[in-house]
């Protein structure tokens, strides 16, 4: 298929991405993708705390991303959970040498406090993320989880970390996050542990190369990446499949990642 010919009937469309979407979720997708890290687990709170931090630093080089999710793990002692809930003062000192571009110690530090008191306070982050879902999507959840993480003492430096889509943001790295919790465990890539959020509520994670595919595609006109261009992605998607609209996440990135040739 050459670039001038994608334009596509909804029909084919459908048909093009469904295919597409079902060759990238495979256990194969796995070996390149930030995702390993949490696969490393097989307890709920381990794989949902490692995988949170692990979406935070997804962005930049995904071997960097990826090599640095395993420095977390070793931070961490193999044991997140147990991190989390037991850490001391001393365990804390140690992880003021991580970086991952902009994401330092002090940030990592105030994360992993941040989520003790999640686990402590508010039942863990599945109840922090699903307080206030609505039907339509998990913008404002989102919007008021971060109002939580960050009740605890804080510097403002840290607030950048962690994305608001009511400040029209498309919060590409914790929409991923929600896809990687949400999203059914049968293919073998997500992981299906949070039964309390549909996955008729998830955004697809939009970022520059899922946006530009998108576009190609027919499927986004407007020119940002933003928490606007997310809205017109997610109509476009849900048109789709009204269940499971973010399975196309697999399409959009493959195509971009893989399909260079096409896109």
């Amino acid at each position: 298929m050459a670039k001038s010919s994608l334009k596509l009937k909804k029909s084919e469309l459908k048909e093009f991405l469904d295919e597409k979407a079902t060759l990238y979720e495979s256990p194969k997708f796995i070996g390149t993708d930030p995702i390993q890290i949490p696969h490393q687990f097989n307890q709920k709170e381990d794989i949902e705390i490692i995988g949170f931090l692990v979406a935070t630093i997804a962005w930049g080089n995904r071997k960097s991303i990826i090599n640095n999710g395993n420095k977390l793990i070793e931070l961490l002692d193999n044991a997140p959970h147990d991190f989390v809930i037991n850490h001391s003062s001393n365990d804390l000192a140690k992880l003021q040498s991580f970086v991952h571009r902009t994401f330092n110690g002090t940030d990592l530090i105030t994360f992993i406090e941040s989520l003790k008191n999640i686990y402590t306070h508010h039942n863990g982050l599945e109840n922090a993320f699903s307080t206030n879902t609505t039907k339509t999507g998990m913008q404002t959840a989102i919007s008021d989880f971060k109002k939580l993480f960050f009740e605890i003492p804080h510097l403002n430096r840290t607030q950048k970390h962690i994305s608001d889509p009511l400040k029209n943001s498309a919060a590409k790295r914790i929409n991923m996050f929600l896809r990687w919790m949400v999203r059914p465990a049968q293919a073998g890539v997500d992981f299906g542990l949070w039964k309390s959020i549909e996955t008729t509520q998830l955004s697809c994670p939009l970022d520059v190369h899922s946006g530009r595919v998108a576009r190609q595609l027919g499927l986004l006109k407007r020119t940002q990446n933003d928490a606007k261009a997310l809205g017109e992605l997610d109509k476009q998607l849900r048109k789709l499949d009204p269940i499971d609209p973010v399975k196309y996440d697999f399409a959009l990135f493959g195509l971009s990642a893989f399909e260079k040739d096409l896109f």
